[in-house]
């Protein structure tokens, strides 16, 4: 079974920035591609944006473009979310997702308040 880890959240202002990290276990992460999702207060979970296993095709959810990267180190089994100027709507507890196998990480919180 994969596990992952999510790092890199916390409480920032409004326009800052933060990069969060998933590391997974085991030997697969460079054969799946890989997503970020979000669950903010009283919301329903949403997707921020994917990327291929080769680290091609990064697409991102609407409100985030721009904003928002997707990356990845196979070398390091590690998949990033850097985000820049962030708001306040991006308060959120961000989820790492492997869609083929179902795993997710645990989440990390991001609060993004002044």
């Amino acid at each position: 079974q994969v596990q992952f880890v999510e790092s890199g959240g916390g409480l920032v202002q409004p326009g800052a920035s933060l990069r969060l990290s998933c590391v997974a276990s085991g030997s697969t992460f460079s054969r799946y591609a890989m997503t970020w999702y979000r669950q903010g207060p009283g919301k329903e979970r949403e997707f921020v944006a994917s990327i291929w296993a080769n680290g091609g095709s990064p697409n991102y959810a609407d409100s985030v473009k721009g904003r928002f990267t997707i990356s990845r180190d196979n070398d390091k089994n590690t998949l990033y979310l850097q985000m820049n100027n962030l708001k306040p709507e991006d308060t959120a507890v961000y989820y790492c997702n492997q869609p083929t196998t179902g795993y997710w990480g645990q989440g990390i919180q991001v609060t993004v308040s002044s």
